[in-house]
């Protein structure tokens, strides 16, 4: 009876031995969730844009915001953002006359996504690429019409292609909401037009006025919460506020001349005790300018319900 165990235990165990090995034997059909998956339709593609690059030259894209984000699909490619610059990117072929196709992608700063298909040519027709902004309909644009947003760290859940469209709609309007905040000094005027609020962030609207015939040359803007009254030998306790986004951001103006600029700030509020500081310095002069904000100031940021761009 012993014998007779063992004996159907060996046959048990060669037959199941033999099954798997006829099952991993069998051919593979390369779906390892066993059709339990979606294919990806062509309505979930974001259709790339040809690309020539050669050797010898540099074939350079030009976006419509600065680049955050650059990764190349070989290393048959060289890319970087052209010196001095934010958002030009010059691409070169690594190698002559590489066979295989090879791609790039980029994420701009303003949360548009491109893609490229790129060859190889002995003389691209295109050596200089204008990138449209994709503030249109995705028909117009070469994306789906559904396409997802890229966010940004530093602008938190705001998409960063609202706060692009929320600035161009502030500074398009011109309004001014605020009439007593301002600085004027040796012929220059700096004013803040307006304090804007849509959900974690908050839009500074000021304006440069430049009466005098010297153009005036901005060296920096700063924002900073600072005490109201400081006594003597007290270390000044400053916080800055550092701007996330700037819309028509100009370095010079010219005499004669006015200039608005829109900054995009985290939202923050102001202790009773301190006020906010915005100062404006001239490169290699000395008619800077500054003026107060006060937390009464800032409640009172006019929220922002709907867009008008046009």
């Amino acid at each position: 009876m012993k014998q007779l165990f063992f004996t159907l235990a060996f046959i048990a165990a060669v037959f199941t031995a033999n099954a798997q090995v006829s099952e991993n034997n069998s051919p593979s059909t390369g779906d390892y969730y066993e059709g339990l998956t979606r294919p990806l339709t062509f309505e979930r593609m974001i259709p790339p844009y040809g690309l020539e690059v050669t050797f010898n030259k540099t074939v350079h894209v030009i976006f419509p915001s600065a680049i955050r984000y650059v990764d190349l699909g070989s290393n048959d490619l060289i890319a970087a953002k052209a010196d001095g610059t934010e958002n030009v990117l010059r691409v070169k072929a690594a190698l002559r006359d590489f066979s295989r196709e090879s791609n790039i992608a980029v994420i701009t700063e303003d949360g548009a996504y491109y893609t490229f298909n790129v060859k190889y040519a002995d003389e691209p027709v295109k050596l200089s690429v204008e990138m449209t902004d994709f503030i249109h309909d995705g028909e117009a644009v070469n994306r789906p019409n559904n396409s997802m947003e890229i966010y940004m760290q530093e602008l938190g859940q705001e998409s960063p292609l609202l706060v692009k469209l929320i600035m161009k709609s502030i500074y398009k309007n011109n309004d001014r909401e605020i009439k007593h905040i301002g600085s004027k000094r040796f012929g220059i005027q700096y004013l803040l037009k307006g304090i804007y609020s849509h959900n974690d962030l908050l839009y500074f609207h000021v304006q440069l006025k430049n009466s005098s015939n010297v153009p005036f040359d901005i060296d920096y803007i700063t924002f900073k919460i600072v005490d109201k009254k400081v006594a003597k030998r007290t270390a000044i306790q400053e916080q800055v506020v550092s701007p996330l986004r700037a819309h028509n951001f100009v370095m010079l103006v010219k005499g004669k001349t006015t200039e608005r600029t829109i900054f995009t700030l985290p939202k923050f509020t102001i202790p009773d005790d301190k006020h906010l500081i915005v100062e404006l310095y001239e490169k290699e002069g000395g008619r800077h300018q500054s003026f107060y904000v006060e937390n009464v100031d800032l409640v009172r940021a006019k929220v922002i319900n709907e867009l008008k761009t046009k």
